[in-house]
């Protein structure tokens, strides 16, 4: 049985609540958080997630108000990880995709024929801002880290910066409960994502001048647990200089194969 979700924040009008074992780290499909925000009665969820994630997040979600008042399925690219239940949500809702002008005409792919048809908000690539409730969600630029087209996405309410695949952990749903507030040890289960899944270190410091801007109570990614406290900072110092992506690879990564594949299905590694 799934674990209570977090709640990351809460006021009278205002709830911003994340699920971390839906989708469990296992030998078949990576951990994943959902996050459901709450403004005055109406709510989107970030990121929903696949069809692992469904029916639990789905029961989850009519705790805290009636599912007619979903407003936004909000995703931060078009991996399967964030948005493959969409035909199944679209069913069930009303909520229309928020979603990445880039992706926009690729989605479709995760429905029937039609189903999105009128329901897609494409956001251009400087990003906006989205009314929710008697709130708002900042849509902030996040592109390359590690999609093409990618957001981010910032509760001025609560201060939570919602950052999809940058700043990940590979852990488990119980221990992704509980806040990071020292890097140092964390980085281990940070370092060999990041350098793989984020493009450059140019596009990281570009992302980290604009984040410094914000007023951050709490990092919130999609896989592992959140960044709170002092770990922000240092969350910022690590980005600044990490090397990933284009900057660590050479003409080794480019060799014709030689080594021949097993046709045996293979568990995951």
């Amino acid at each position: 049985m799934a674990l209570e979700p977090v709640e990351l924040y809460r006021d009278e009008q205002h709830a911003c609540l994340m699920f971390t074992d839906l989708v469990e780290e296992d030998a078949q499909a990576v951990q994943a958080n959902q996050f459901l925000i709450v403004d005055h009665g109406t709510g989107a969820i970030i990121d929903p997630g696949g069809n692992l994630a469904f029916n639990e997040l789905y029961m989850g979600m009519v705790r805290y108000f009636s599912p007619h008042k979903l407003s936004y399925l909000i995703a931060s690219h078009a991996d399967p990880d964030i948005i493959a239940s969409l035909d199944r949500w679209l069913t069930s809702t009303r909520a229309s995709l928020v979603i990445s002008r880039v992706w926009e005409r690729f989605v479709p792919h995760f429905t029937k024929v039609g189903k999105t048809e009128n329901r897609v908000i494409p956001v251009h690539d400087a990003g906006g801002i989205l009314p929710l409730g008697q709130s708002q969600l900042h849509i902030l630029p996040a592109h390359f880290l590690h999609a093409e087209g990618n957001f981010h996405f910032y509760d001025p309410i609560s201060r939570i910066l919602f950052t999809g695949d940058l700043g990940v952990s590979m852990t488990d749903g119980y221990i992704a409960r509980t806040p990071v507030t020292d890097l140092a040890p964390h980085i281990a289960r940070m370092e060999g994502f990041h350098r793989r899944y984020m493009v450059s270190n140019k596009v990281l410091r570009l992302w980290v001048a604009m984040a410094r801007q914000l007023d951050i109570s709490l990092i919130a990614p999609q896989h592992g647990a959140p960044i709170m406290g002092p770990a922000i900072a240092q969350f910022f110092d690590w980005l600044d200089h990490l090397m990933c992506g284009i900057d660590v690879m050479d003409n080794q990564n480019y060799q014709l194969p030689k080594q021949m594949i097993s046709a045996v299905p293979q568990r995951p590694q």
